[in-house]
């Protein structure tokens, strides 16, 4: 099912997500902005079992893009002369025992060195656990409904060894963003789904946009989510919809649409949200992954640059990209069967790859990093 809202039909987007169900996924929804006019389809289906196609803008929860939300509300008190982005994290959250050296900027590029609280991955293909996150299956399905308070998760981050000196490196945490999230907290003395309202939702009027805490519930429409897990040596496949999202906080907590997502990364990118100098932060990347502070920044396929952030959240999943001027972008929901195995990494990465081309490259070869989320949880 495909809705062109202006311009022109284009086949070629809905030939792309009917071959990522082929592939695996259960549902996908795209939406397009570009010079030829904004266009919307879905393909798959909404529930399994069913027949009904995803909703072209329905609700997901956006996992990782929760990030970008998160950096930009950061930057924007940091515009207001709230927070200041070199000063230690500890000035502000003394209660942690933080590193001393561990600035607000390091929080927001991953260059901290603090431990993930979902688990972490090393090089050498060890994995060392955090709390029961969608990588732990049959653990996450029983404690799927559990309340974590983020200074707990914080907590249990910082009882583990760092994973290297502050600023030497760089490692994907979702502590960081818990840690941002308690920032925003103190500094303002008011819950971050206030400020993010005040300074996002808001002004931008993204009426398809929450930030929950502990909410288990996901507004209609929506897709619905999946995960399968071991259990008696039988494979057991679960609807995962509604859960607490507060074991990821917000490292990858909020729900959103393609819709919202669009206005909220065109907004973001043109300049609307941010002073040019702070803007201009967020988007220089480190040299290791090409994170800014809360996005990626991307070679686009045959040259220029994307401004992006992907998100995986236990069956559901938002891709979110822009040309840097907001002028072109690709928002997408997915649903799916997610497990401990991250089955459908690689297929994320390639099909990703292909949407990234064909709006971005013009349809050429080339390629584009779809480093995030398929190997992250949030």
């Amino acid at each position: 099912m495909s809705v062109t809202l202006t311009g022109q039909d284009r086949p070629e987007l809905q030939k792309i997500i009917e071959e990522m169900v082929d592939s695996g996924f259960v549902g996908v929804s795209l939406r397009v902005h570009d010079e030829r006019g904004e266009w919307a389809g879905s393909a798959g289906v909404r529930e399994l079992g069913e027949a009904a196609e995803p909703p072209i803008n329905g609700h997901v929860r956006i996992g990782s893009n929760t990030k970008t939300f998160i950096a930009t509300v950061v930057l924007q008190l940091v515009a207001e002369g709230k927070i200041g982005l070199d000063t230690p994290v500890t000035d502000y959250l003394p209660e942690f025992g933080l590193d001393e050296r561990i600035t607000v900027r390091m929080l927001l590029q991953h260059t901290s060195g603090v431990f993930n609280f979902t688990g972490e991955y090393f090089e050498d293909g060890t994995f060392v656990p955090g709390i029961p996150s969608t990588t732990a299956g049959k653990e996450w399905v029983d404690n799927r409904f559990t309340t974590y308070r983020p200074e707990e998760l914080v907590r249990l981050a910082l009882s583990k060894p760092a994973r290297f000196e502050p600023g030497t490196d760089w490692s994907y945490s979702n502590t960081n963003y818990v840690l941002a999230r308690l920032l925003i907290e103190k500094v303002t003395g008011r819950p971050v789904a206030e400020e993010m309202r005040r300074l996002i939702l808001g002004p931008l009027g993204l009426s398809g946009t929450i930030q929950p805490t502990t909410e288990t519930d996901i507004p209609e429409p929506h897709a619905h989510a999946y995960y399968r897990y071991e259990k008696d040596g039988q494979s057991q496949t679960v609807d995962v919809t509604r859960h607490n999202p507060s074991w990821i906080s917000s490292g990858g907590d909020m729900i959103s649409t393609t819709q919202d997502l669009h206005t909220f990364i065109s907004a973001l990118c043109g300049g609307k949200l941010l002073p040019a100098e702070l803007l201009a932060e967020m988007r220089t990347p480190e040299s290791k992954a090409g994170y800014g502070l809360g996005v990626f920044v991307q070679q686009a396929p045959g040259g220029g640059t994307v401004i992006t952030h992907n998100g995986g959240m236990a069956g559901h999943a938002a891709l979110m990209y822009s040309t840097p001027d907001g002028g072109t972008t690709l928002t997408a929901a997915l649903n799916y069967v997610d497990d401990a195995a991250l089955s459908l990494g690689v297929a994320f990465q390639q099909a990703t790859q292909r949407l990234v081309q064909e709006v971005f490259g013009g349809g050429r070869a080339g390629s584009a990093d779809a480093a995030e989320p398929a190997q992250q949880t949030g």
